[in-house]
């Protein structure tokens, strides 16, 4: 019998943990292991929002997968996937390269979800990518500079962060760090500073306990961000936002957060989705393909009550591990374990030793969430790079 072939495509948090599992555990001849990533490094998307704001270097969210990924075992291929084709078993990169599989693992990840708001996808930024938060960084700092060589145009000032979920909770927290050291760098007025987190739900956070939602409020009102509860985008264009109410806020730099979908490769190739996410079965099968395996943004898991999962970084780990353990069973001929995601806690930061979050029936606010969060971080650098990755790059 030959040698069975596993394909996986994106190094994100899914694809990364289903690789260093099957790196871990099985033996140089038991299968031809390929990872698929269109850059040569992981990125930590739970901290994209720092170097979007400035206050972090992109390159601390970033590990380089030549340090981690063990080539005597696992064969990286960097490049883009343009396709898969299931039926055939194949995928087909940008550059026409052609992949065979016997086990897929679709681990590509999320792309913003604009909700039909017209102008979004051409007028906003997004905090998707390293690539990105870099070009937000350096757009908020150039803002601040046309604002001096021509201080009658107030929208250079004005910020408006669309979505009051997590992501744009968390950036509003680390913008509101980095706007007074940008006043006093470019001698700008604060007061003349607008930050505008805008959400078209009734609460800020939704889904999350109200006494944590208020504390985030509270924290990041004193930051100076103003909230818009309750208000839906209704445009974006090159001068900023139309609101549902009728209000325009004039704005050079509009940063949407305001929910994710799944990759639409994985729809054009022909798999069902529901906003570009599989309803994967309990083992995380795509629906009529028992080879293959949805991971991270891609998979779509509801609970007992029949809502889903978000898509988070921690329980994209979780399967990745899950699918990592079931593809060694699977090559031993040995039986699958069905995946239950392990709700360990929500913790969410509010800039420089600030944060929030549940762990259990354990409420935390200020700096022991901070803290707690930062335990988390290290243990997932850890369990990925070792000791030494974790200490290189959690702040104290």
């Amino acid at each position: 019998m030959s040698t069975p072939k596993i394909l996986i495509l994106g190094a994100g948090y899914g694809g990364l943990l289903t690789t260093l599992k099957l790196q871990q555990k099985l033996h140089y001849n038991e299968a031809e292991v390929t990872l698929v990533n269109k850059h040569d490094y992981h990125y930590l998307t739970t901290w994209l929002h720092e170097p979007a704001a400035g206050t972090a270097p992109a390159s601390r969210a970033q590990v380089d997968l030549h340090k981690i990924i063990d080539k005597t075992k696992v064969n990286f291929v960097k490049g883009t996937v343009a396709s898969i084709e299931p039926e055939a078993q194949t995928a087909t990169l940008e550059d026409g390269t052609v992949l065979s599989y016997d086990y897929l693992v679709i681990g590509l990840g999320s792309e913003p979800e604009t909700f039909g708001i017209e102008g979004l996808r051409e007028h906003a930024f997004s905090i998707r990518s390293i690539n990105a938060v870099r070009q937000i960084s350096e757009h908020i700092r150039y803002m601040f500079a046309k604002f001096k060589n021509d201080p009658t145009h107030t929208e250079y000032l004005t910020f408006v962060v669309g979505g009051a979920g997590f992501t744009g909770i968390e950036f509003c927290g680390e913008l509101g760090d980095r706007i007074p050291e940008l006043c006093e760098e470019f001698d700008v007025n604060p007061d003349l500073v607008k930050i505008y987190n805008i959400e078209a739900a009734p609460s800020a956070l939704p889904g999350f306990d109200k006494e944590l939602v208020d504390y985030a409020m509270e924290v990041l009102m004193k930051k100076g961000i103003e909230f818009k509860i309750n208000t839906p985008i209704k445009q974006c264009t090159p001068e900023g936002v139309l609101l549902a109410t009728g209000e325009e806020i004039k704005s050079a730099t509009v940063v949407w957060t305001g929910g994710v979908r799944g990759n639409s490769i994985v729809e054009r190739s022909g798999f069902e989705v529901m906003r570009g996410r599989v309803k994967v079965d309990e083992y995380l099968h795509a629906p009529g393909y028992e080879n293959v395996f949805v991971v991270g943004d891609c998979a779509l898991i509801f609970n007992d009550q029949g809502r889903p999962y978000p898509p988070t970084a921690q329980i994209a780990g979780q399967e990745g591990e899950n699918c990592g353990d079931n593809l060694v069973a699977l090559v031993r001929g040995e039986l699958m374990q069905k995946f239950t995601p392990e709700l360990l806690g929500t913790l969410a930061s509010l800039g420089k030793g600030e944060g929030m979050g549940q762990v259990g029936d354990k409420k935390l606010f200020g700096s022991s969430a901070a803290l707690m969060k930062k335990a988390s971080d290290l243990r997932y650098l850890v369990k990925i790079g070792g000791i030494g990755l974790a200490m290189k790059k959690v702040k104290l």
